[in-house]
């Protein structure tokens, strides 16, 4: 029997921590969290100050293995995770193992090495109550906002959606900024670029005016025509860059992006792993502190490595809202250690922590910039050149910090040049250009973001992400641009001007985040009906308020109360009187039937609609990837009523191809192919040869996969599926369980025992419907048929 029994949070720590501490300890896991509240709606008991109801989670078994163990221990140590979280998770152990104070030790340490482990059980606390009280608090608020709000949005958008305290707000900051954008009018203006030389060096400067007109622009470059062009002015200064901070978990996830193109996502993942294998620091947090042994350790590679005058110790101050200073920046936990040990994605992240780490404790670069101004006769406009020479590298011999701006251009170096020195003109261009609206989110600038309002926490920022893009109201996708003509002057020899037209993409985006139309809609309802959820300041208030808590200087359930009454007789009004919204938008009417055309949201997503909502017949299309109901047009929708098309017959049966619910489809002989994705086939252009090439390859994939047809009825079949062999019974599909042996000689009694149990299993979904249904159609078929539902 061991002494003492030590509890982390992830099974991967376990082993490694046991090592460390010998055989007098016992470490096991609580795979996270082992309590939390129920679902459904007795999960807060409103009318007794907000007392939360919790259950357990914990699988029975780790539970009675954690119980036992307990029970036989001497002493508990709780070693969870630093943070809120963390602590909480403390808390519910200590409630649920039964632990008294006397038996219970929390110990907390920011990295998983021997000396940072013998210190923490050498310096164990209590577990800390306003810590725990300031999760729980947000816990209760958000599964209250949760619980009351969805509900409302289900019955006035569409089933199925939900809300939050968090993710509400982040959709929003993408919902603005996409407006911001399809609002923008661009504007152009002409761009003077020369290429000049000097000394037998060619550089390039360019016009300190923008030309709004193309006569600008031409006067300008026939003001250069065989002008002696001089140096007007050469002002030389040399300016001092200083490193970054190191990374807190907003910044490691926007430096990720930046330089590796991981999402917020798999920067945390990796990152966990690095943290539990002991090679970097606690990655959740929002400080720039570096422990002392860090700096020493830091000043010590770096003079070795470097020299003594590339070391120089550095403190940050943390910009983060709220920020938890007494905790350290995410950092490798052996500064003497450049490459770390992993997969490829764990070692690239390692080198990128190290490296930042490593170069916040480094002297400054000494660059000397240089501002060259060429003057052109009887012009007020100069043509300015600017270069720039790395005196002293600093820290940038180790790392430069990546940066959102795709278009910013690297300043060189100048040809030695002074003030008077003739120059040759070898090119002269006049381009156009057209402003620009502000950019669209990436996963790492909406943290960055977020972090800027002070919504949400280091804990929070992947998770809230993750969310909003599996509640379907966001997307990060690529989408490509649209061609743009442009016009280009350009100065020849003789004195004559060409102008020509280019064609260039403009608008083209990469893992950018789109808000969905469904995002949108729900979006608006929120401001309109609950502006005060969705109000950006009242977020980083509560934020706020959570720190209070967490420092013992406010009372939980007075912040929930005050927050909570209000907003539920908010929820009561507008379940009662507000409309239904839909986004619906009038494009006008069918040329044809002299019917009223709309877009909105569906059950099943935006579509277009003929018919007014009174009408008894309506006919709808699905839209497609990249269409929009705030931005399709008349002549948009046209094309989509052009679905169903009939391209002929294949076996004699129809193949028709369609826009469904899960995207372009063919149908023949009662079965659906889909279009691939990653092909040019469109069911707007696709003809019956590669059609039937398509129903061929499925019938083929589909024949691999049958494992076996029952004699006894042939619509009975078992099937290879993606996630393991099912029985097809029919339409329904029937789960094998995995411990089900030899199944292609399962024998057609078992077989319908398992269609039994699935069908005594009570089957997801709502029952009913709200409202009445109209008699509906979709183009060219019934509503009840086709794929396409409103």
């Amino acid at each position: 029997m061991s002494a003492n029994l030590v509890i982390v949070e992830s099974p991967a720590k376990a082993k490694t921590i046991e090592g460390y501490l010998g055989s007098e300890f016992k470490v096991l896991s609580s795979f996270g969290h082992i309590r939390d509240l129920p679902k459904g709606n007795g999960a807060i008991d409103v009318g007794n100050g907000f007392e939360p109801k919790y259950e357990l989670t914990a699988k029975r078994e780790q539970f009675a293995e954690l119980k036992r163990s307990a029970k036989k221990a001497n002493l508990v140590w709780l070693a969870t995770d630093e943070d809120r979280e963390g602590e909480a998770i403390s808390w519910h152990l200590q409630e649920a193992l039964g632990l008294t104070e006397e038996k219970t030790r929390r110990i907390v340490f920011h990295e998983i090495t021997k000396p940072a482990i013998l210190a923490a059980v050498q310096n164990p606390r209590k577990v800390n109550m306003p810590l725990v009280m300031a999760q729980q608090a947000r816990r209760i608020l958000d599964r209250l906002v949760g619980f009351e709000l969805s509900p409302v949005l289900w019955k006035k958008v569409k089933p199925g959606l939900s809300a939050g305290r968090v993710q509400s707000v982040a959709v929003r900051i993408i919902v603005e900024r996409e407006r911001e954008i399809v609002g923008h009018k661009p504007t152009s203006h002409f761009r003077i670029t020369a290429k000049l030389a000097a000394n037998g060096m060619a550089f390039k400067a360019e016009l300190n005016k923008k030309p709004s007109e193309i006569d600008g622009g031409r006067a300008i470059l026939e003001a250069a025509h065989g002008a002696n062009l001089r140096v007007d002015s050469l002002v030389r200064k040399p300016i001092q860059r200083k490193p970054k901070a190191p990374f807190t978990t907003s910044t490691l996830q926007q430096e990720a992006s930046r330089k590796l193109g991981f999402g917020v996502k798999r920067t945390m993942s990796v990152a966990q792993k690095l943290y539990e294998s002991g090679q970097i620091t606690y990655m959740r947090t929002d400080s720039t502190n570096l422990s002392n042994l860090a700096l020493d350790a830091a000043a010590g590679f770096i003079s070795s490595t470097y020299g003594s005058e590339f070391a120089v110790r550095r403190t940050f101050t943390s910009k983060s809202k709220g920020a938890q200073e007494a905790h350290e920046a995410c950092r490798p936990t052996n500064m003497s250690q450049p490459i770390g040990s992993g997969d490829r994605d764990a070692q690239r992240l390692y080198d990128l922590i190290f490296k930042r780490t490593l170069a916040s404790q480094m002297a400054e670069a000494t660059v000397e910039k240089t501002s060259v101004e060429i003057g052109l006769p009887g012009r007020e406009e100069k043509l300015v050149a600017r270069g720039e020479v790395l005196k002293f590298p600093g820290f940038i011999k180790v790392y430069q910090e990546g940066t959102d701006d795709e278009e910013k251009e690297q300043e060189g170096q100048l040809p030695a040049m002074e003030e008077g020195d003739s120059l040759e003109l070898l090119n002269l261009l006049a381009t156009q250009r057209f402003t620009k609206a502000s950019a669209r989110y990436t996963e790492a600038s909406l943290v960055k973001k977020m972090e800027e309002l002070g919504i949400g926490r280091p804990s929070t920022y992947a998770s809230t992400i993750d969310t909003i893009q599996k509640r379907g109201y966001v997307v990060k996708e690529d989408r490509d641009g649209k061609e743009r003509m442009y016009q280009v002057l350009e100065l020849n020899n003789d004195g004559t001007i060409d102008q020509r037209n280019e064609v260039e993409m403009a608008g083209s985006e990469r893992n950018k985040m789109f808000p969905t139309d469904t995002g949108m809609v729900v979006t608006d309802f929120l401001i309109e009906h609950f502006s005060q959820v969705v109000d950006m300041q009242f977020t980083a208030r509560v934020e706020a308020e959570f720190d209070e808590i967490a420092h013992g200087n406010k009372g939980w359930k007075s912040m929930i109360e005050a927050f909570y009454h209000p907003f539920h007789d908010q929820v009561e009004l507008t379940t009662e009187n507000a409309e239904r919204a839909s986004g619906e938008r009038i494009l006008g009417v069918h040329p044809e039937s002299g019917k009223t055309i709309l877009v909105r949201i569906g059950r099943y997503g935006p579509m277009a609609q003929i018919g007014a909502p009174t009408d008894e017949e309506k006919t709808f299309a699905s839209l497609l990837k990249g269409q929009s109901i705030e931005t399709l047009t008349l002549e948009d929708a046209l094309e989509l009523f052009k679905l169903p098309r009939d391209l002929g017959l294949y076996q004699e049966k129809k193949v028709v191809t369609a826009i469904g619910r899960f995207g372009p489809y063919i149908r023949h002989d009662g079965k659906f192919v889909s279009l691939p994705k990653d092909a040019d086939d469109s069911p707007y252009t696709i003809e019956l040869e590669r059609a039937v090439e398509l129903i061929q390859a499925k019938i083929a994939k589909d024949a691999a996969a049958l494992i076996r047809v029952f004699d006894e009825d042939e619509d009975v079949r078992i099937i290879e599926g993606r996630w393991g062999p099912y029985i097809k019974n029919g339409k329904d599909n029937v789960k094998i369980p995995k411990e089900e042996k030899d199944i292609p000689a399962m024998t057609w009694e078992r077989a319908q025992e398992l269609i039994e149990i699935d069908k005594s299993r009570p089957k997801r979904g709502r029952k009913g419907a709200a409202g009445k249904t109209a008699k509906k159609t979709t183009a060219k078929k019934t509503s009840k048929k086709a794929k396409p539902k409103s």
